[in-house]
């Protein structure tokens, strides 16, 4: 072992999921999955891949038809989808691994296209910047979303339940649910996206009362020890920000600390847009270091860190355990690699979204006659 690695190497519990490591492969959409957003063997492969991981979050994964953000992005909502996450889980355990499913709902950052016509909707009717890709592949701009009416919420929270009754179906052994990034529940929670009027919008309770109703439906499907949340605090991605985001975010894990999550998982505030060019560290405060001490329970950082600048924010006490996204990607023995202080492959970003197996499953890996000889 390396000298610098034993924060990351040791185990920890996350609610009921026992993790050999610290090392968490970080959710990443590839846009892999078929026409019909279900998973294959190509997937069941890429993750059985990284089952070394102390915890695998498996890719943003959409709770319903009209919620997909991008082409061949995979759901759980239909048995076929069911069926082949059952591929997957099954083949990353058989690896000794574990793996949790991220939900979601695109909200705003979706398009017509990829709903069958049917308008996004979001919290209030105002666009995210930037744009999407249709079915064929094709840029399209995002659209001016549908307002979801105070009847209509009770049905969406459903919707997140229901997708966690599925991935446990589909043998995961918990679920994220996606918070972050500028889809729906983010939408709900800042202010740029959110100017109703009424119980969801104005005040931090009304703002986060859809996510907490989200959290509670999903309690109770699958239980607060096998549930994550992702949030983000100070991410500029999809056009998102809020007046006063260390008072909002602080205020939401106060509700949550009374839920006893698995785990609370925050990246760093990113500033371009992912897959655009390598993402940037902006001159923001750190979620791990504002946050982590705040919440009740383990806490995940990710966004950026080196095998080298996690085991020190773990050592730090700033997280429990560190994702690790792009580094992942191109090292399927990530674990190995930090273990035996390997060098690591270079990522190919032209090889990120969609195609194939180049980029995605054909990564090399150490012999273990290097390894052994680390």
């Amino acid at each position: 072992m390396t000298d610098y690695a034993s924060p990351l190497l040791d185990p920890i519990k996350l609610g009921a999921i026992d993790l050999p490591n610290r090392i968490i492969m970080a959710p990443l959409t590839r846009m892999r999955a078929d026409a019909n957003g279900v998973p294959g063997a190509l997937m069941a492969e890429q993750y059985a891949q990284r089952a070394s991981a102390g915890l695998i979050i498996a890719e943003a994964t959409s709770i319903a038809p009209n919620a997909y953000g991008v082409p061949n992005q995979p759901g759980i909502h239909t048995a076929e989808q069911i069926a082949g996450w059952r591929r997957v889980t099954d083949a990353v355990h058989a690896k000794g691994g574990r793996i949790v499913l991220q939900i979601v709902h695109g909200g705003r950052a979706s398009h017509s296209s990829l709903s069958g016509g049917e308008r996004p909707i979001a919290p209030s009717e105002i666009a995210a910047p930037g744009g999407t890709y249709s079915p064929q592949y094709q840029p399209v701009e995002y659209e001016v979303p549908r307002a979801l009416s105070v009847a209509e919420i009770p049905a969406v929270v459903a919707l997140f339940a229901q997708a966690a009754r599925n991935a446990h179906d589909a043998g995961f052994d918990g679920v994220e649910i996606h918070g972050a990034n500028g889809y729906l529940i983010d939408e709900f929670l800042q202010d740029v996206s959110n100017t109703r009027t009424d119980d969801y919008g104005g005040s931090f309770d009304n703002r986060a009362r859809f996510l907490l109703e989200v959290v509670d439906a999903v309690i109770a499907a699958v239980g607060a020890d096998r549930v994550g949340l992702r949030l983000s605090p100070w991410s500029t991605y999809n056009g998102m920000s809020d007046s006063d985001p260390k008072a909002l975010f602080s205020a939401v894990i106060a509700a949550l600390n009374d839920r006893r999550l698995a785990y609370l998982h925050m990246p760093e505030g990113r500033a371009s847009e992912v897959g655009m060019a390598d993402n940037i560290l902006q001159d923001m405060a750190s979620n791990a270091e504002t946050f982590s001490k705040l919440f009740d329970g383990p806490f995940i950082t990710a966004g950026g860190y080196t095998p080298q600048t996690g085991a020190r924010a773990i050592a730090a006490g700033h997280a429990a355990a560190v994702g690790f996204g792009r580094i992942f990607v191109a090292n399927p023995d990530l674990v190995a690699r930090i273990e035996t202080d390997a060098p690591l492959n270079a990522h190919d970003r032209a090889t990120f979204y969609g195609g194939a197996a180049e980029g995605y499953t054909d990564y090399p890996v150490l012999t273990s006659e290097l390894s052994a000889a680390q």
